[in-house]
C-alpha cells in the first residue's frame, strides 16, 4: 500500500539548522514563526482565528533513516522510537502544539516554534482541551527527566548517526 500526502504549506522559523534549535515547543529557546499556507488551501484557515493553539502535522524532511531503538535528548538511554519523539521515526511525521498568534492571508503566526526552516508543513488542527484525556497521565522513563525540557536544545545525535 501506498500512501503519499501533498503538503498545505512550508513551516518558516529562524531555525536553519538542527543543532542547537529547541527540542519541543515549551523550550526557553522556541520563538516566533509563520506559516505560509500554499494559495489553493488558504480558505481551509477561515474560523481558525478563534482558537489560542493549533497542532502542526509536518513533514520531517531532513530526517535520516528510522532507527527502532534511539538515545532520546532529554536521556542517555536507548529507548524505543515509539516511547520518545525523537525525529528518526519509520515515517516522518512530526508534530508540534504552537501559539496561533494572528492570520493575515495566507500566513498564519504563531509563538512556540520547534520546527526547522522550510519543513513542509501537512495539515493543521485546533487544539481543543475538551476533545483531550488529561486524566491520569504518565509520562514513562520522562519522568525524572521532563523538567530539562525547558533548556534542552538539539544536538548532532540525530543527524549523521547511523
Amino acid at each position: 500500500m501506498k500512501i503519499s500526502y501533498t503538503p498545505i504549506g512550508v513551516i518558516h522559523s529562524p531555525f536553519t539548522e538542527l543543532n542547537g534549535m529547541p527540542i519541543q515547543p515549551t523550550s526557553e529557546s522556541s520563538v516566533s514563526g509563520y506559516l505560509e499556507i500554499y494559495p489553493e488551501f488558504a480558505e481551509g484557515l477561515k474560523d481558525l482565528e478563534g482558537f489560542s493553539h493549533i497542532y502542526l502535522i509536518y513533514h520531517l524532511h531532513k530526517a535520516y533513516q528510522a532507527k527502532l531503538t534511539v538515545t532520546p535528548f532529554l536521556d542517555t538511554v536507548p529507548r524505543g522510537v515509539f516511547a520518545t519523539r525523537a525525529p528518526r521515526r519509520p515515517n516522518s511525521i512530526g508534530l508540534s502544539l504552537v501559539r496561533l498568534e494572528r492570520i493575515e492571508g495566507n500566513h498564519v503566526y504563531i509563538e512556540q516554534i520547534d520546527v526547522l526552516d522550510g519543513t513542509p508543513l501537512l495539515d493543521l488542527k485546533p487544539y481543543i482541551p475538551a476533545f483531550e484525556n488529561g486524566e491520569n497521565i504518565r509520562t514513562g522513563w520522562l519522568e525524572k527527566n521532563s523538567q530539562k525540557v525547558h533548556k534542552a536544545k538539539s544536538d548532532q545525535r540525530f543527524i549523521n548517526e547511523s
